[in-house]
């Protein structure tokens, strides 16, 4: 198949699986093309199926803000066009799935079809679609889509009932390379961070409201009373600044490193002994998952799609939004005695492997054949 992929080429969950589903589909034999505005993250490797298409907008004085939907759309029309794509499978409600509405009508008048596929991935329907000034176009663009897709059934049952959607809604979850992540841990790389053998603790997010990274800074604060550990965060945005300043105020500089964004994370991972992930909200919790892949225990709260990957007593625990205390006791729970603390890990390692990507992406290739 010749397939287009509209994402956004960050370290977001969306564009994460959307550049990691293209990787595979393209390993598989197809023709990927990604359309976005500049190249993914995660499209480091060369692949001679995979080809990027950049999207351009060009700056008048006479806009205030440059109509990147419209370009986007256009953009749409050459690459199906000039490359006798089969389908676009469009990552994230807005403005994607609505540019791709635009894309399909022009192309139908130059007597072409090509049908349209959307994967919604959270913040497209939970906070975005909630916003009043884009909740009829949402709408719209998801029952005008050909074929719609959810990563968790929690976003699934949430579409339903923000929107009035009249269309099936197919779950596909998430999914993860674990033979990407079966990585032995660097020795040299442990020693740096927890030189006296202490636990590592893990939080990677990209530091929005949402992620409640303060949360993070106070449970590890708790569980270093009764376990030395150190705490590393991946990652960077918004929030940042006010879990430097937490730390410092609790006096734990010394015990937590901030290492930015991470194209690696396979590398981090391998040395880490708990993930902490204190969301608001997950409609899936990708970050979770790969850590789990890498055999690493997820402390996290019950929100969103957790539910249905970490399994409470498990892989991890599960705590109510918000309850620093349950998660403290947990996470000590899990690193206080190495015997539990390897179960754990064994059983989050055989957990991944259910949203393994060769159990997933055929999913997409049978919704794909549908529609042609």
């Amino acid at each position: 198949m010749r397939i287009g992929i509209v994402c956004y080429p960050t370290f977001g969950g969306s564009g994460v699986l959307a550049t990691e589903l293209g990787k595979a589909l393209a390993d598989k034999g197809h023709q990927v093309h990604f359309i976005t505005y500049q190249q993914p993250v995660r499209l480091n490797e060369f692949n001679a199926n995979i080809f990027y298409h950049e999207v351009r907008v060009a700056t008048y004085p006479l806009f205030d803000y440059p109509p990147y939907e419209t370009v986007l759309s256009s953009t749409m029309v050459d690459v199906i066009m000039n490359n006798h794509l089969d389908l676009l499978h469009v990552h994230y409600a807005i403005p994607h799935a609505s540019a791709a509405y635009m894309a399909k009508k022009i192309i139908e008048t130059q007597g072409r079809r090509i049908p349209v596929i959307t994967t919604l991935h959270g913040t497209d329907i939970t906070l975005v679609g909630r916003d009043k000034t884009f909740a009829p176009v949402v709408s719209f663009s998801i029952n005008e889509s050909d074929g719609i897709t959810a990563v968790s059934q929690n976003l699934r049952d949430e579409t339903y009932k923000i929107f009035d959607i009249r269309k099936e809604i197919h779950v596909i979850h998430n999914f993860v390379d674990v033979n990407r992540f079966q990585k032995k841990p660097i020795d040299a790389f442990r020693k740096v961070i927890a030189p006296n053998g202490e636990k590592i603790l893990l939080h990677a997010s990209n530091f929005r409201a949402v992620k409640r990274v303060e949360d993070v800074v106070r449970v590890f604060a708790e569980v270093n009373k009764y376990i030395p550990g150190k705490l590393l965060f991946v990652g960077d945005g918004p929030d940042r600044p006010a879990a430097e300043n937490l730390c410092r105020d609790l006096g734990l500089c010394d015990h937590m490193r901030f290492v930015g964004k991470q194209e690696q994370m396979e590398e981090i991972l391998a040395v880490a002994d708990l993930f902490l992930l204190t969301s608001e909200y997950e409609s899936f919790g990708l970050a979770a998952l790969e850590a789990m892949a890498a055999g690493v225990p997820v402390i996290s709260t019950n929100v969103g799609g957790l539910p249905e990957i970490n399994i409470n007593g498990k892989t991890g625990f599960l705590s109510k939004l918000g309850d620093v205390a349950d998660m403290s006791r947990h996470a000590i729970e899990i690193l206080r005695d190495p015997n539990v603390l390897n179960k754990f890990k064994a059983n989050a390692a055989e957990q991944a492997k259910k949203f393994d990507i060769h159990n997933i992406v055929p999913q997409y290739e049978a919704m794909y054949n549908q529609f042609l």
